[in-house]
Parts: C-alpha cells; structure tokens; sequence
C-alpha cells in the first residue's frame, strides 16, 4: 500500500514557473514508477509525466516536453516535477500516481494522490 500526498500548487501568470511535490509512504516507493497526471475541468485525465524506478528513464506527454522535468529522490520518497513556461492551457488539477510496471496508461496506475491545482493566469 502507498499513499501519496501532493504539494506545490497554486496561481501563477504565464510564463511563470512552480514545482509540484509528492511524498509517499512506505518503504517501498524505488519499486514504484511514479507519475504524473492533469485533469482540467469538463476533461479527462491526462498523462503528463512518468519516471522509472531508480530515475533512469522519463517520459513526457508531447503537450509539456521541454518545459516540465520529473525527477524524484528515493531517498526522500518523493517525485517532483517542475513546471516552467507555463501557459493557461496547463491549468489542471495534477496528480501524482504510483505503479509498478513501465506504462503511461491511467488505468495502470494504482495508487492516487488527492491532487493539486495548478491555475495559469494569461
């Protein structure tokens, strides 16, 4: 069992940068791949980031590539994924999830956090 908590959220203008936090329970968050999500309101939820286990391999939805990073300290039991360049279009409720195999399919992953509004002002 993990249980995820996101921090981080908030208002920011375009253009502008944050960087969203996930704290994990547990002992076992390495043999996690952990990953984030946005959900806008009337949309579904998107995939917006994973990374592997020991951090090795990221990938990224094509809307954020070049201008969000994930990463996560194994030590900490934490993934991080930091926002820059921001435009209106990435305000969203973002989510960070857990799973253990490689995949950037929502219906894969089985641990959810409560999620953290990210508001983009233009």
């Amino acid at each position: 069992q993990v249980q995820l908590v996101e921090s981080g959220g908030g208002l920011v203008q375009a253009g502008g940068s944050l960087i969203l936090s996930c704290a994990a329970s547990g002992r076992t968050f390495s043999m996690y791949v952990m990953g984030w999500f946005r959900q806008a309101p009337g949309k579904e939820r998107d995939f917006v980031a994973a990374i592997a286990w020991n951090g090795d391999s990221t990938y990224y939805a094509d809307s954020v590539k070049g201008r969000f990073t994930i990463s996560r300290d194994n030590a900490k039991n934490t993934v991080y994924l930091q926002l820059n360049s921001l435009k209106p279009e990435d305000t969203a409720v973002y989510y960070c999830a857990a799973t253990r195999r490689w995949t950037i399919r929502y219906d894969d992953y089985n641990y959810w956090g409560q999620g953290t509004q990210v508001t983009v002002s233009s």
